[in-house]
């Protein structure tokens, strides 16, 4: 087995067994044909109702629920990325969420009052939410690399203020938009259509642009990670930053650059959340896809292709989460599942940790032989 898929294991086991762990949760409150029923509408929610279209031919029973799950995935790519790049650097980002509000921000604003042929408004707009996203996680780096303050913290707060700025104030007041016809509106106004992002397969499936966008965002990462010289320097100086220093890499630049790059990636989720599915800042972002890339970071190992696998499998679980509502069981099921997973991933480099450090404490208390 090879050092990647070896990695990959635990990942594996623990998505599994969580979704085991679930579904003997619904066995034992309900019974286990409600369990093996809610899974099946959970997979049709987000794969399709194949055995329905292989009877009747509608394309749409497969359109509907793959585009809600690739606009899940989409978000969660993008927003797990954000975590990951800026994990290789040796950075905590508990930020995204707030990085992706400020960017979102920024991106309804640029698609609502500025007046572009479409590539351009669309590029102009992502362009936006990612230049935003960037500032609001370099003041966190500022505060690490020259006042440090842990980064954890910094971006914890920064998530708040960003949403007492927004939510509280910028998306009410003055970038609200305009009642008419007597009707109140939520959020800003509505961006201009030439900032939509396409739609792929017409009015019958959500799934837009912003899908293979986020699969070209990751596999950029992935090769500015392992093919380019930064990548490899954000790598070492993340892994041992005094090595680094020796090495005459910069840390403090490559730390910089990696905790802007992550912001962006935030950014570029809200984004595609403006631009593709709400067309407006609406009054509150909604589902906390920034905290959710953190679950997905990790059970992805920070690694780019490990990030999109993942985000792809829960995007899936996500967007079918509502058929199961049929059956009396919660929406919410797949958010248990992607935490149990995570919790197992977590309990894992835990244990981990723990062997490592004893097995260093036998080592030095170890007496040579004469």
């Amino acid at each position: 087995m090879s050092e990647r898929w070896r990695a990959a294991v635990p990942s594996i086991l623990s998505v599994l067994l969580a979704l085991v762990a679930c579904w003997v949760a619904i066995a034992v409150t309900r019974d286990m044909k409600v369990a093996g029923e809610a899974y099946l509408q959970m997979l049709y929610g987000g794969l399709g109702q194949w055995p329905r279209f292989l009877e009747t031919g509608d394309g749409a029973v497969l359109a509907r629920p793959l585009g809600e799950a690739a606009g899940k995935a989409a978000l969660l790519i993008l927003t797990g990325l954000s975590v990951a790049v800026a994990f290789k650097a040796g950075l905590f980002n508990i930020g995204a969420q707030g990085q992706m509000v400020v960017g979102s921000l920024a991106c309804a604003v640029v698609g609502a009052h500025i007046a572009l042929p479409s590539a351009l408004h669309i590029s102009f707009a992502v362009l936006a939410a990612a230049v935003a996203g960037a500032a609001w996680a370099l003041i966190a780096a500022a505060l690490k690399l020259w006042r440090g303050v842990h980064e954890v913290i910094s971006t914890i707060m920064l998530n708040w203020v960003a949403v007492s700025l927004v939510d509280n104030w910028l998306s009410v007041g003055p970038l609200r938009a305009v009642a008419s016809g007597g009707h109140s509106v939520a959020g800003t106004p509505e961006i201009e259509p030439t900032a939509h992002l396409p739609r792929l397969l017409g009015d019958i499936s959500r799934l837009n642009l912003g899908f293979p966008i986020a699969l070209a965002v990751a596999l950029l990462v992935w090769v500015w990670l392992t093919r380019t010289k930064r990548g490899f320097e954000t790598r070492a100086a993340g892994l041992g930053p005094d090595a680094a220093r020796a090495a005459g890499i910069s840390v403090k630049q490559r730390a910089a650059e990696a905790m802007a790059m992550s912001g962006a990636l935030a950014g570029v989720a809200g984004a595609v959340l403006v631009l593709g599915t709400e067309f407006r800042y609406p009054g509150v972002l909604g589902a906390p896809y920034g905290f959710d890339g953190i679950a997905i970071a990790l059970i992805g190992n920070n690694n780019p292709l490990g990030v999109t696998v993942t985000a792809l499998f829960f995007g899936a679980l996500r967007a079918g989460g509502t058929r199961m509502q049929l059956l009396g069981v919660h929406k919410s099921f797949p958010e248990l599942i992607q935490g149990l997973a995570l919790l197992f991933v977590a309990g894992r480099l835990v244990w981990l940790a723990l062997l490592k450090r004893r097995k260093a404490q036998a080592a030095s208390t170890e007496v040579p032989r004469a």
